[in-house]
């Protein structure tokens, strides 16, 4: 007897297991069980189980029988004509949805020339085994199977037109690109998605090729002309926020301009841009220290008796101003309420953010790159035509990473831009290679892509033909402008007297055990013994027991907790960061000695 369970819970047996699972399965393609059901039978367990719970990922094939897929081409036709719908095939059983489970027990063709009389299913579109993002990359099946994952990762970090009522939000943190354009090469999830509608890259013109060495690693050359013409060209918004908050006892902040008896009152200076209200005006240029929303506070700790009147007006000047590294144009000020019934001002900056070098860009394939140069456009290759690529790729990117699929946009990317019409290359449908290569042909090209092209600084031709093509190219949101950071000297934390961490609060760059092995490598001691100073200290102890001593400023005295005043006392330089452990031992009951001797 074989046991079966529903949604994991025991039911009973059945003699013929295959029987029941078939039974089951035409129960449901007839109506007469709920099509959420799915039955799976395990045979090395020996166990049916029948699921009909909620969280099971599922997925609709088109049902096989004898060889032959229940959907006929009678069914398109009437499709084509609004006669029935999807809902409707499923009704007849034609479509089923399987999940993970009864999927181990189906045999799926991926299209109808494949199918045997094994088969019991059929794929709707060989397609639907990619998700909508992975769907939008063209020859997907001309792709290492990771590339097309981070490909996929890469669209999604495009910058493009993420929403049409941008002007109306207060989003965080997003990118506009200016000049966003449909591609010339796509597949028929751009159409399902209405991606045009939402468009997140540019066609441009690209060359493979090196040039000077600047686009190694990765990195990849870009036309200085074409970001003059606007390639790539965006907007970043990022929104500011004040509330006035309500505190106990009735007090509450204030939005305004600040009055100049405001405990940590700022200079003129930094409130010149507030409006009466204590808003800044829209289209104000601000940049790093600017206040854009005035506000107070009442006092935070009361600390002597004169505070702790109401009358007194001893507030405390709590302002936005922009942070660190930050600047921008004022874009739109809203002034509103919360839930809880207080004044919320919103601000919205934005940025103009032209590529420059360091700026992230990608294919549709996977293929990343930052920019490594901008070079004028005098200097950039050409061809015998006098078209001059925007971007220049590198060779290397290609043979270790199989992307077949980026050279494959290339030249269909060419043949559309020439032949005037879209191309096809919809995963395992597209339009075949040999079909763009003979087209390429007949428009006068060379079938395998290459152009002859010359040296932009001698006006030499060079001696290899180049690649060259045309490729929707995206801008990624990891631009160099939000990461880039350096500090000299800056704030130290409380706690360790360490550097801040983090761009946003001026934080140091630190080094670790292999930055140390650089500089022990080059032999610069001095840099290293530097590096590691940044929480230097210099502490008086003892030598008769060796404990940290007192040092009393007040009384101009120095003394020993443990051995009192007649001992003597040496001044030690060490890590701030070790004396805080030693202290932490002390709170342990624990005895840190320090055993001194003479350096010399």
């Amino acid at each position: 007897m074989t046991e079966v369970y529903l949604n994991g819970k025991y039911v009973g047996d059945v003699d013929s297991p295959l029987e029941f699972v078939e039974r089951v399965k035409q129960d449901r393609r007839a109506g007469s069980l709920a099509g959420e059901v799915n039955v799976h039978y395990d045979k090395v367990l020996d166990e049916v189980h029948v699921e009909s719970a909620r969280g099971r990922c599922r997925r609709p094939l088109v049902v096989v029988k004898d060889g032959m897929p229940l959907l006929t081409e009678r069914h398109i036709k009437q499709l084509e004509r609004g006669e029935i719908s999807w809902s409707d095939l499923v009704a007849q059983g034609v479509i089923e949805y399987l999940d993970a489970a009864e999927e181990e027990n189906a045999l799926v063709a991926l299209s109808d020339k494949e199918i045997t009389p094994e088969h019991t299913h059929l794929e709707v579109s060989a397609i639907s085994m990619l998700g909508v993002m992975t769907g939008l990359i063209p020859y997907g099946d001309f792709i290492q199977s990771a590339r097309l994952i981070i490909g996929s990762k890469g669209i999604k970090q495009a910058v493009g037109l993420y929403a049409s009522n941008y002007p109306l939000r207060m989003d965080m943190d997003v990118s506009l690109l200016h000049y966003p354009q449909s591609p010339l090469v796509k597949t028929a999830i751009y159409d399902v998605s209405r991606y045009a509608e939402h468009p997140v890259g540019q066609n441009i013109v690209v060359a493979i090729m090196s040039y000077k060495g600047y686009n190694m690693e990765d990195a990849v050359i870009i036309n200085k002309g074409s970001i003059q013409r606007g390639f790539g060209r965006s907007t970043y918004f990022r929104p500011a926020t004040a509330m006035e908050l309500r505190y106990s006892g009735g007090l509450m902040d204030n939005i305004g301009l600040p009055d100049k008896d405001v405990k940590g009152y700022k200079s003129e200076q930094d409130y010149r841009l507030l409006e009466d209200d204590g808003i800044v005006y829209p289209e104000a240029k601000v940049a790093e220290g600017d206040v854009i929303i005035g506000k107070t506070s009442p006092p935070r700790f009361l600390s002597n008796m004169e505070e702790y009147s109401l009358a007194s007006n001893i507030r405390r000047e709590s302002s936005v101003a922009l942070r660190h590294g930050e600047e921008g144009i004022v874009d739109f000020v809203a002034i509103t309420e919360n839930e809880e019934g207080n004044k919320l001002v919103q601000v919205r900056l934005r940025d103009l953010r032209i590529p420059e070098i360091g700026d992230k860009f990608v294919s549709r394939h996977g293929q990343k790159g930052v920019v490594g140069l901008l070079v004028p456009e005098a200097d950039m290759p050409f061809s015998e035509s006098g078209i001059v690529p925007d971007l220049i790729f590198s060779p290397h990117g290609i043979p270790s990473r199989m992307t077949i699929s980026h050279i494959l946009e290339l030249l269909g990317g060419k043949t559309a831009a020439l032949s005037g019409r879209e191309i096809d290359a919809t995963t395992f449908s597209g339009e075949p290679e040999a079909a763009l290569r003979e087209e390429l042909c007949n428009l006068g090209f060379d079938e395998r892509g290459v152009e002859t092209m010359y040296n932009g600084v001698t006006g030499e031709v060079y001696q290899a033909k180049i690649y060259v093509g045309n490729m929707y190219y995206l801008r990624l949101k990891h631009m160099v402008a939000n990461k880039i950071h350096s500090r000299a000297r800056g704030p130290i934390q409380l706690l360790t007297r360490q550097p801040t961490e983090g761009r946003a609060k001026e934080g140091g760059l630190r080094l670790g055990e292999m930055e140390k092995d650089t500089l022990v490598a080059h032999g610069a001691s001095m840099v290293l013994k530097e590096r590691f100073d940044s929480d230097k200290t210099v502490v008086p102890v003892c030598e008769g027991c060796g404990t940290i001593a007192i040092q009393d400023s007040l009384k101009d005295k120095r003394y020993c907790p443990i051995c009192g005043e007649n001992v003597e006392i040496s001044d030690i330089e060490m890590s701030y960061a070790f004396k805080l452990i030693l202290d932490e031992f002390k709170s342990l009951g624990l005895y840190p000695k320090l055993k001194l001797r003479s350096k010399y």
